[in-house]
């Protein structure tokens, strides 16, 4: 564990650190809803093929999704654009992470702000 270099009195009490936590996870929870609601129906249908969440970290917003089979990856990955796109409605700091069914592949991790065209997109 890290040591402050602050003085005790000047750190966040472990209180004010929980009630952080819950706020964090209430606002991705939020996020999930309202991203899921702003979706069309096929990106609903893709997003309910795999398990997928909101992560805050560092003030960067992400998109976990993890795929179950490889045909729900290859799905997700043939639309990781248009996720980028509904992304950017909710932030202008984001990511999204793609996992491949276990021992299968790597996760990718994309910034929103690195995402090729569709056409241009590896082929799974």
């Amino acid at each position: 564990m890290n040591k402050s270099c602050l003085p005790p009195d000047d750190l966040p009490s472990n209180q004010t650190i929980r009630v952080s936590e819950i706020l964090f996870r209430q606002l991705e929870e939020a996020t999930k809803k309202s991203f899921f609601l702003a979706c069309d129906n096929m990106t609903r249908m893709l997003l309910s093929s795999c398990h997928w969440y909101f992560q805050i970290n560092s003030g960067i917003l992400i998109l976990i999704m993890i795929c179950h089979d490889m045909q729900s990856y290859r799905n997700i990955m043939k639309t990781v654009p248009d996720f980028a796109e509904k992304l950017k409605q909710f932030s202008n700091r984001a990511r999204i992470t793609v996992s491949s069914p276990i021992d299968k592949g790597i996760p990718w991790v994309l910034s929103i702000d690195n995402i090729l065209p569709e056409g241009d997109l590896p082929t799974t």
